[in-house]
């Protein structure tokens, strides 16, 4: 009869592989200690969540939960998540599609030098300062700016577009769309060029035209890429790009551009209420896993395409 071997213990299997693999353990060192260092340890400092925290005393009393119903009594609460909510509803409702109808459509561009100057002037906006960005939001929106400049030459009235909270929301959303669009397009320019050609050569052979070609074969093809991406982002619903709402709103637009990373900022840093920052970012970040893992398993109940 032939002899059974025993089983290795686990610690004898990671010594072994540890011996022939070295090398390859010590090229991934740095980034296991950038993580543990930036990444892992900093998780103590959630505690800073449920105690009051002092920079001259340090960590004091605990006190649970205290901090999180002192901001959901705040008169301000409801109203910081409700803008978060719309800002990041509409960005994924008008910013997330723009990339994808951006690529579909430079990928039927058949002029190369036409499609790469496209594609590099697209491509500029990712590049420029966030700073610069919104200098530049700030003078185009200002009472003799450009936009206002657009608008008289059709009749309208020249108004400081940031100084009225209604026009924040579309301000913010359409320069999100200009600075991310040729960025977010290249992840699927890439996804249609593992698409199999030969389903296209099939496609014209039928008689199918561009539009069906794009609809029933590039489409389809990249629906993996764009759930994958559609998952991530519904997992960062409840962040909105804070740095920019920073320098482009001001107490006039509160009502509708205070988001809770701004609030966080204001609350925890300027006025040092460290312990009530803490815990409102906790909660954001908490809801934010939450709907990550409620997208993934919805997405891989429906389809076959799930991040895990």
């Amino acid at each position: 009869m032939a002899q059974v071997k025993p089983k290795m213990r686990f610690g004898a299997v990671v010594k072994k592989d540890f011996r022939r693999n070295w090398p390859l353990y010590l090229l991934v060192l740095p980034v296991v200690i950038y993580y543990v260092i930036f990444h892992y340890w900093p998780m103590y400092g959630i505690q800073i969540a449920f105690r009051n925290f002092s920079l001259m005393r340090g960590y004091l009393d605990w006190v649970g939960f205290r901090h999180f119903i002192d901001f959901f009594n705040s008169f301000y609460s409801w109203r910081i998540i409700r803008n978060t909510l719309l800002l990041s509803f509409y960005s994924m409702l008008f910013g997330f599609p723009a990339p994808i109808i951006f690529a579909l459509l430079l990928n039927e561009v058949r002029l190369s030098s036409f499609k790469r100057s496209i594609q590099t002037l697209s491509y500029l906006p990712h590049f420029i300062s966030m700073v610069v960005i919104c200098g530049m939001i700030i003078q185009f929106t200002m009472y003799r700016g450009l936009i206002n400049d657009i608008i008289a030459m059709f009749g309208g009235q020249r108004v400081p577009l940031l100084a009225f909270p209604q026009y924040f929301r579309t301000i913010f959303i359409a320069s999100d769309i200009w600075q991310g669009l040729g960025w977010g397009s290249i992840i699927y320019l890439a996804a249609i060029a593992t698409v199999d050609q030969e389903q296209y050569e099939s496609a014209i052979v039928d008689g199918a035209g561009r539009f069906k070609r794009m609809w029933h074969i590039t489409l389809p093809g990249i629906m993996p890429t764009i759930t994958i991406l559609l998952i991530l982002r519904i997992g960062s619903l409840m962040s909105v790009g804070t740095e920019k709402v920073l320098l482009l709103y001001s107490p006039a637009t509160y009502s509708t551009a205070d988001v809770i990373g701004t609030y966080i900022f204001r609350r925890g840093l300027n006025q040092q209420n460290f312990s009530l920052g803490a815990a409102v970012g906790l909660m954001n970040s908490t809801i934010n896993m939450i709907l990550l893992i409620l997208a993934n398993l919805f997405s891989k109940k429906f389809s076959e395409t799930s991040l895990w």
